[in-house]
C-alpha cells in the first residue's frame, strides 16, 4: 500500500472514531439533560459524557478532546434547545476549560505518575468550579461561588470517580477494537 493510501486511510479512519464518539457525547449529553437526577444540589449531573471526554484524550489527544468537548455542548444545547442560553455558556466553558485541566493532568500521567480516575476526578472538580464561576459572573453574585462550591467539590469525587473508571474500562476495550480494524489513529 502507498504512503498517500496509507495516509489517507488513516485519516478516514480518524474522522470515523471522531464522529462516532461527537455522537455518543452529544446523545449522552442530551440524555442526561433530559433526566431528573435525585441530587441534593440543583444542576449537577453525574458528567457522563465526560467519560467520552476522557477516551478522546486518550486515544487522541488534547485537540480531538476539545473538539468533542466544544461539538458536545454545541450540538447537545441545540438538541436540548438552549443553545446560546445560560446553560450553554456554563457547558462550553466548563467542557473547555476542564479538558484543558485533564490534557495538562495527563502529561503525569503519560509518566505513570497519576492514574485516568485522577485525571477524571480533577475534570469534574475544575468543571464544577469553572460551571460556578461563569454563573456567577453571569447574575453578578460571588457570594453564589464560595457558598456552593465546597459542596460541588465534595460532589465531584464521586461523579469523577465512576466517569474515570468508566473512561478507563472503556479506553481498554476502545484500544482493541482500533488495534482489530486495521492501521490506526490512536496514540
Amino acid at each position: 500500500m502507498g504512503q498517500q493510501s496509507l495516509q489517507l486511510r488513516n485519516r478516514l479512519n480518524y474522522l470515523t472514531y471522531m464522529a462516532v464518539l461527537i455522537t455518543f457525547a452529544v446523545v449522552i449529553h442530551t440524555v442526561e439533560a433530559a433526566l431528573p437526577l435525585p441530587m441534593p444540589v440543583p444542576g449537577v449531573r453525574l458528567g457522563l459524557a465526560n467519560v467520552i471526554t476522557i477516551l478522546t484524550l486518550v486515544l487522541f489527544g488534547l485537540q480531538s478532546g476539545l473538539l468533542i468537548a466544544v461539538l458536545r455542548s454545541v450540538l447537545g444545547s441545540l438538541f436540548v434547545g438552549g443553545l446560546f442560553g445560560f446553560g450553554f455558556w456554563l457547558s462550553v466553558t466548563a467542557g473547555v476549560v476542564s479538558c484543558l485541566a485533564m490534557g495538562l493532568v495527563m502529561i503525569l500521567k503519560k509518566r505513570g505518575l497519576v492514574s485516568l480516575i485522577s485525571v477524571s476526578v480533577i475534570g469534574a472538580a475544575v468543571h464544577n468550579l469553572t460551571q460556578l464561576s461563569m454563573a456567577s459572573l453571569i447574575i453578578a453574585n460571588p457570594g453564589l461561588l464560595y457558598g456552593y462550591y465546597p459542596l460541588l467539590l465534595l460532589l465531584s469525587v464521586p461523579t469523577g470517580l465512576f466517569t474515570g473508571i468508566t473512561a478507563h474500562y472503556l479506553e481498554g476495550v476502545t484500544r482493541r477494537m482500533i488495534i482489530k480494524s486495521g492501521p490506526g489513529v490512536s496514540r
